[in-house]
């Protein structure tokens, strides 16, 4: 995590303002507000055309916005070619010079520059150890593993110590013990730079195993940006509590308040949760999600709670045993806790969850609510 406690103390190294990229009738990139800050590890996720590449590669310069603005550290950069900009792009096809040698692929952006030989051969070593390729000088790409490849694109990315670092679905084409390997590895080697990262992914996994924040891109709108933790424990829209990791989602409608107790009614049952921020009221809409680890059932009624269901099948997955529970309606409930507490298949049992677990979401999507609130603002 990045050792700084709030934002107002983060220095600002890429500022995305307003952007919009529209490719015809195809609007790419919706009104997109970003902030970067110097020194993090941020990822872009979301599922294929969300409008993450196009992002990057308007960072990069490969792109010009169609509006709005792009600033990495408070200068406008939209007018610089891409080799006149502070940031180096790494791809997932590697882009290596297959003619060259792994020094003067590395060394390339230095010779470009002009730098001493005697400094670029020292640099040149220095960040070889760095990703763990000392010795490799004279190898050729083809002598390489894919591993290997990737190492070499992101020791000549950063030996020209852009101020930011664009990968863009580096890891893609490796198989997944190697890509599981080379993510902490690049993680490892981000914080040691303290260089910062702006990763493009659709691999939900790696977004949470590597990142500082994630920003959840869909349909060329930013849903949301969170740290990990917030990003799976307190979705705000149901399309990312539905991308990140499995869930179990009630959709239904609020028939009673009392305090911050809310009593929703779903189609194949009702339940009462606790609305802590107090953001529901009577007759709105909601949506309900509990990830299946939180999931609990009984063979008895619980108070509070009117699901009941039968088990359709577990899976067992080593340590873990899944469990689908099948509503009246005809919706899964996947249920997930330690093996060794099977249930009988087609027996009938009642679900319900813990104080807590459950998030609440608004049934309409957030630029909807976003639209309200600017409303709401004036």
């Amino acid at each position: 995590m990045i050792s700084v406690s709030t934002e107002a103390e983060k220095k600002v190294i890429v500022e995305i303002k307003g952007v919009n990229k529209i490719y015809g009738s195809n609007h790419v990139v919706k009104d997109l507000d970003l902030t970067v800050y110097e020194g993090e590890f941020l990822t872009l996720l979301g599922s294929s055309g969300c409008g993450k590449t196009t992002t990057l590669r308007m960072v990069a310069g490969f792109e010009e916005p169609t509006s709005g603005s792009i600033r990495v550290e408070g200068e406008d950069i939209q007018n610089k070619e891409p080799f006149e900009r502070d940031v180096n792009t790494v791809f997932q096809s590697y882009a290596l010079f297959p003619h060259m040698t792994v020094y003067d692929n590395v060394a390339y952006g230095l010779k470009m520059k002009k730098v001493k030989k005697a400094e670029i051969k020292e640099r040149v070593i220095h960040m070889l150890d760095l990703v763990q390729l000392g010795g490799f000088e004279k190898r050729y790409p083809s002598q390489l593993s894919g591993g290997q490849k990737q190492r070499v694109a992101i020791a000549r990315a950063l030996i020209n110590r852009p101020k930011v670092l664009l990968l863009d679905e580096p890891l893609g084409a490796l198989d997944l013990k190697l890509r599981k390997q080379m993510q902490l590895e690049l993680k490892r080697l981000q914080r040691k730079l303290n260089i910062t990262f702006i990763y493009v992914t659709h691999d939900q996994e790696e977004a949470l195993t590597m990142s500082d924040r994630i920003c959840i891109m869909n349909d060329g709108v930013l849903q949301q940006v969170g740290t990990p933790y917030e990003i799976y424990e307190t979705p705000k829209t149901k399309f990312v509590a539905t991308f990140i990791g499995e869930t179990n989602l009630f959709e239904g409608s609020v028939i009673k308040k009392s305090g911050r107790k809310l009593h929703i009614a779903v189609e194949p049952g009702d339940f009462a949760v606790e609305d802590e921020n107090e953001n529901f009221n009577q007759g709105d809409m909601i949506a309900v999600s509990v990830r299946p680890e939180r999931m609990l059932y009984s063979d008895t009624p619980v108070d509070g709670f009117n699901l009941i269901g039968t088990v359709k099948e577990q899976v067992y997955v080593g340590s873990v045993l899944k469990t689908i529970v099948i509503l009246s309606n005809g919706n899964e409930i996947k249920i997930e806790r330690l093996a060794g507490q099977e249930l009988p298949t087609g027996g009938q049992v009642y679900l319900y969850w813990g104080n807590g677990d459950a998030k609440l979401i608004h049934t309409f999507d957030n630029v909807f609510a976003q639209a309200v609130e600017n409303i709401v603002m004036q």
